[in-house]
């Protein structure tokens, strides 16, 4: 006999199903394809559109690029879709990501999902265009440039050190353990959080169900990946509050980048900008959630893949080593990683590019045209949702030859523009992209000259996420040289 509790969770279950049921049905029927006969695809079934056989390819170990090759081999570089309650005109090629990547003359938005939107609020850097853009945009870049990342080098170092030295011996899920470092580093650049303090671990621990809710059903009720996102970012949100208010009452002091944020670029600031420039309570908190977004998922994510294919190809993992222990050799006895080693790390670099190539850890940059524009002879209209591939630009055999294989010496000479987009390209490019290299550098240059792994697991599905992950989360045996 079904209890009490189990008649209230088939209620919800069938209230949400109805909810998302209403949602598509009326998405489906008020946004007329009839515009889109000039793309060639196919709208797949009434209401679903291709959903079932997107979210299938996604989570499979090739990603959405079966969904998008196949397609691709019957339509070309463009076609049309409809997907996750979208109708969305999907291409890929040099020509579209310039247009859309550059962004030239306003021609397109970005275009998060619902769910996004909601969770990182609507002054985001994300979320606006024009000029409050390009202005949160230097904001933001402040602790993220060079100088800024200078002042923190020796945490980096240190929390990379301190990382590792728990992993001899042991088992460890890859992806936790970067995604506890890369969160680490940037709660302390943001705002002075102590790695093993409560604060930080409330922070930690709201923040991945924060990420996690970022690609789920637009559903906000109690018990959907949604509503736990916007609580945790409520959460955060009162913590933030409190910080925010001890730093202006002066009961605490930090030379950090939320503290410059207070006190030049706030409206309860004492200094900097006229008042009318300043950003309010609620634009400082959706940018600190912002900045903490840009520097830990992809990173976690690069480096998770990093490792993982570093075992995979014994001979990119020999070649590495030996410049890392060349760059010991060359130190003076008793010293540690420097600023100007980081810096010269070669083909440490081209490892990193291949990764996020192989990888492709964002598979596709969502807009939204915001005026007509042409690409390969098809007519995008205003309104429409446009899906750059980035998948295959990045496995296209022209540009990368034998594409599945790792090969970092393909960057050995520079590519063509356009057809590497590790970090983006144009005025929404990565924010975080000098962070993520220095973090990944002083990373692997300690596990690679202190240990080797084993995994545990050879299976190589992936989260479906919108940052692709490993779904096992990557485990592996660790030993010492």
């Amino acid at each position: 006999m079904m209890t009490i509790m189990g008649v209230i969770n088939l209620v919800i279950f069938l209230i949400v199903s109805l909810f998302v049921v209403s949602i598509v049905v009326l998405m489906y029927v008020t946004r007329s394809p009839k515009e889109m006969k000039g793309i060639p695809g196919n709208l797949g079934w009434p209401i679903l559109g291709e959903t079932l056989s997107f979210i299938s390819d996604f989570s499979s170990p090739s990603g959405i690029f079966s969904f998008m090759h196949n397609r691709q081999q019957r339509y070309g570089k463009v076609f049309k879709s409809f997907v996750l309650g979208r109708f969305t005109v999907f291409m890929t090629g040099r020509e579209a990501s310039k247009i859309l990547l550059t962004g030239k003359d306003g021609i397109v938005s970005l275009n998060l999902f619902y769910t996004g939107q909601q969770v990182l609020g609507p002054t985001s850097l994300l979320q606006t265009n024009g000029e409050p853009h390009k202005r949160l945009r230097r904001l933001i870049a402040e602790p993220l440039s060079i100088d800024g990342l200078k002042k923190y080098f020796h945490f980096i170092n240190t929390q990379a050190m301190q990382t590792l030295d728990h992993w001899q011996g042991r088992k460890v899920l890859v992806l936790e353990e970067a995604s506890t470092f890369t969160l680490k580093v940037i709660g302390h650049m943001i705002m002075s959080l102590e790695p093993t303090s409560e604060e930080q671990e409330k922070f930690r621990s709201n923040f991945k169900i924060i990420s996690s809710s970022f690609s789920s059903m637009p559903i906000k009720l109690p018990g959907t990946a949604f509503h736990r996102g916007i609580k945790a970012r409520d959460r955060m949100y009162e913590m933030l509050d409190s910080i925010i208010a001890r730093r202006r009452s002066g009961q605490e002091f930090q030379q950090d980048f939320l503290e410059s944020l207070i006190m030049k670029h706030s409206k309860g600031g004492a200094e900097g900008e006229d008042d009318e420039n300043k950003l309010t309570d609620k634009q400082l908190k959706d940018n600190v959630l912002t900045l903490l977004v840009a520097g830990h998922d992809t990173t976690t994510a690069a480096l998770t893949w990093l490792i993982k294919f570093l075992e995979e190809n014994p001979h990119v993992l020999e070649q590495l080593r030996e410049e890392h222990r060349g760059i010991i050799a060359n130190r003076k006895s008793g010293t540690d990683l420097t600023w100007s080693e980081v810096n010269n790390m070669p083909y440490t670099a081209k490892v990193i590019s291949e990764t996020l190539r192989r990888a492709t850890i964002l598979p596709w940059y969502s807009r939204k045209a915001s005026q007509d524009f042409e690409v390969d002879g098809y007519k995008i209209k205003k309104g429409w949702s446009v899906n750059l591939d980035v998948v295959s630009i990045h496995h296209d055999p022209e540009v990368f030859p034998d594409p599945q294989n790792f090969d970092p010496s393909r960057f050995d000479d520079p590519l063509r523009p356009f057809s590497f987009l590790g970090f983006g390209s144009g005025p929404r490019m990565c924010p975080g992209m000098n962070l993520a290299k220095i973090e990944i550098c002083v990373f692997i240059h300690h596990l690679v000259t202190r240990y080797k792994w084993k995994p545990l697991d050879r299976d190589n599905s992936v989260q479906p996420t919108l940052v692709r992950m490993p779904k096992n989360k990557y485990p592996v045996l660790v030993e010492p040289l």
